[in-house]
């Protein structure tokens, strides 16, 4: 029987490309901790706890000294039952969902190396080319955004993501220059905005109602009221023109059903750093079984955790939103393992 023999783990640093800045902050380099199990047959599986402006709370000291206390309880347990493992290291770890997720990442991929098994063909193998937008931080520096928007544009995006804050006058000024940017630059675009909670609703709607008069194209709204507004969703949703998508709000496969129970919004955001494998493919479920719109996402992890949202957006081939574009804030190769990129594109060969 294949048995866990041991978990390792490291920090690792990278400069970004660009200012990553949000409604909740901002940085310059991202950091995270690279987690690598290791089974009895010598199979192995990487995962990434990536550090998020969203969970601040999750630094790189705390999720190393979560990994050192929880892991041992796995020592010795058959890799077949790892699951039952991550379920009581969630409930006892269960303000640090990240730490557990990275964990549950490297175990997953330990699994299925050890039955011969490709991420991709787990998920089912149906289509190997994902496109990705890219993120425009919400930085009101215009030469810094003229710059990392031809960065964009020699890489061939059309489809992009506009960082806003919840203050107004900085998002209308914001969001009437970089329209006017990819209108002179880019023939046929798409837009989306993602607010990281800095929102309330008098405040989205009174933006949202700009929008609508200026004649701004949004595909969808991210995020816009913090997590925990459930009252607020509820009044937005049916008020904004725009489609919600949620994303902090929506954790585990019980915060997707409250979000169809309650018509919180219009579709969920699923982000392999935040809910781990077992939560994410609950949520999958639920949304397609209520037709919930899908978006995939990301952190700013490297290639070791950004490729398990790919794995994931290429083998299922359902997600009508895809937003795994870390890897362009930071200096990298252009293959990882058997995942090519050529512009904004990943193919699984």
């Amino acid at each position: 029987m294949n048995r866990i023999k041991g978990v390792r783990f490291q920090e690792i640093a990278r400069p970004l490309r660009a200012t990553f800045s949000t409604a909740a902050g901002s940085k310059h380099l991202t950091r995270s901790v690279i987690v690598e199990v290791a089974l009895s047959d010598g199979s192995k599986g990487l995962g990434e706890c990536p550090t998020s402006l969203a969970f601040k709370n999750e630094s790189v000291p705390v999720m190393a000294g979560v990994l050192k206390e929880a892991t041992p309880a796995l020592y010795g347990m058959p890799i077949d039952h790892y699951e039952e493992g991550i379920d009581r290291l969630r409930k006892a770890y269960a303000p640090f969902p990240m730490t557990i997720s990275g964990l549950e990442m490297a175990l997953f991929r330990a699994f299925l190396a050890g039955k011969g098994m490709t991420e991709h063909t787990y998920w089912g193998g149906r289509t190997r080319t994902v496109p990705t937008d890219i993120t425009i931080p919400f930085v009101p520096d215009k030469t810094f955004l003229l710059r990392w928007m031809k960065y964009a544009f020699r890489k061939r995006f059309t489809i992009y993501k506009l960082k806003v804050s919840g203050d107004l006058e900085q998002d209308r000024e914001l969001i009437s220059f970089v329209c006017s940017v990819l209108r002179h630059n880019v023939n046929d675009y798409a837009l989306r905005l993602d607010g990281n909670q800095g929102y309330n609703r008098d405040t989205f709607l009174r933006f949202v109602d700009y929008i609508d008069r200026a004649g701004y194209r949004i595909e969808l709204f991210e995020q816009p009221l913090p997590r925990e507004d459930y009252r607020g969703m509820r009044s937005i949703r049916h008020a904004s023109p725009i489609p919600v998508i949620l994303d902090e709000t929506v954790l585990t496969g019980e915060d997707a059903q409250r979000v169809v129970d309650e018509g919180l919004a219009d579709g969920v955001n699923i982000k392999v750093a935040k809910s781990g494998i077992r939560e994410s493919r609950l949520i999958l479920d639920i949304a397609q079984r209520h037709r919930l719109s899908l978006m995939i996402g990301c952190m700013t992890e490297t290639m070791v955790g950004l490729s398990a949202g790919i794995h994931l957006a290429a083998g299922t081939g359902v997600f009508d939103f895809i937003d795994l574009d870390s890897i362009y804030f930071l200096y990298h190769k252009n293959r990882y393992g058997t995942i090519q990129m050529q512009g904004p594109c990943f193919t699984v060969e």
